[in-house]
């Protein structure tokens, strides 16, 4: 199982949290795109929105999605990332596709505890117009989601069963 591990879901969904520590129980390489993103234009990904647009931030993110076809590694990427351009058969041709799948109701509670304001398309978000805002994009969103290879009830796993489960699907994928 030497392929890279694709990590998508909606953002909250514990992509990088549960990225880390796969990372470490498979002995892999974690690679966070946003944060490979950050580095690359050189200031934040709200910053870089607001500057030059979603447009060209899903061109440049596109861009370094391709960069990650490195092996034994596990890629926690943007929460849009497979939902534009070909990403997501990209990534099912270049990797292990992993949709970490919660409900709109546990992104909701996760995304009220997190730093909102490090997410550009929350901007001024909370309470009902957050949950329905995730409840909109994540109806838009999981058609790509559901094509990734493997989907774990990511409220119901824990890192030792989902590793299980992508050493199984590893050997037919």
């Amino acid at each position: 199982m030497e392929k890279p591990i694709f990590l998508i879901g909606f953002m909250g969904s514990g992509k990088t949290t549960l990225g880390k520590k796969l990372a470490k129980r498979l002995d892999r390489k974690f690679i966070d795109m946003d944060q490979v993103i950050v580095e690359k234009i050189g200031m934040s990904i709200p910053d870089y929105f607001q500057q030059y647009g979603e447009d060209k931030f899903r061109e440049f993110e596109q861009h370094v999605l391709r960069e990650m076809s490195e092996t034994n590694t596990v890629v926690s990427t943007g929460g849009g990332s497979p939902c534009y351009f070909d990403n997501m058969d990209w990534i099912r041709d270049n990797g292990i596709a992993v949709y970490l799948q919660l409900s709109p109701k546990a992104l909701h509670a996760r995304l009220q505890q997190s730093n909102i304001s490090s997410r550009p398309a929350l901007k001024g978000l909370t309470g009902d117009k957050l949950l329905h805002f995730i409840e909109t994009k994540l109806a838009e969103r999981e058609p790509y989601y559901k094509r990734a290879h493997i989907a774990i009830d990511q409220l119901n796993s824990n890192v030792e069963s989902i590793h299980q489960i992508i050493k199984v699907h590893a050997e037919t994928i």
